[in-house]
């Protein structure tokens, strides 16, 4: 629609819809049957999976006017968003999470969670790489596939620079 804002490098696929005041950022992935709605702005490198929703307003009604009650949703850079996947309007996905398949986020996402279930749960972390961490008792972990260095410290992942 006038007035998005789509960057370099991305990718729709078919039936997607795109609503103004959108903003996706650089490489972002947008698979088939995807709407998103005024409202949502993706950073770089964000997937959106395969008929995965966003809302815009927490209590739709048909008969009742509701446009000035969008809320924004932020989606971070490097985050993916699995198949039949439900976002509900107002929360933040942290950089590089990962929501599974057919979750319901109904809160916001820190950077790096791998978030299951209806509703959406924390059960672990992930790379920027896209794969499982798993913590040693000092809070150090390295990606299986680039094998780069995390801690998690205080309930929150960092990366670590080499």
């Amino acid at each position: 629609m006038p007035g998005a804002r789509i960057g370099k490098n991305c990718s729709l696929g078919q039936n997607v819809f795109v609503a103004s005041g959108v903003v996706l950022g650089n490489n972002v992935k947008v698979q088939n049957n995807v709407s998103i709605y005024t409202g949502v702005v993706c950073a770089d490198d964000v997937f959106l999976g395969p008929s995965m929703v966003f809302t815009n307003v927490v209590n739709p009604r048909s008969g009742v006017e509701r446009k000035n009650e969008y809320r924004q949703t932020h989606v971070g850079r490097g985050a993916t968003i699995g198949a039949n996947a439900t976002i509900v309007c107002g929360h933040d996905i942290g950089a590089f999470a990962f929501i599974g398949a057919g979750a319901v986020v109904t809160k916001d996402v820190p950077p790096y969670a791998l978030i299951v279930g209806n509703p959406g749960r924390a059960v672990g972390w992930m790379s920027e790489h896209g794969e499982r961490l798993y913590f040693d008792e000092n809070g150090n972990a390295s990606c299986p596939g680039s094998h780069e260095r995390y801690v998690l410290k205080n309930n929150a992942v960092s990366k670590i620079d080499a």
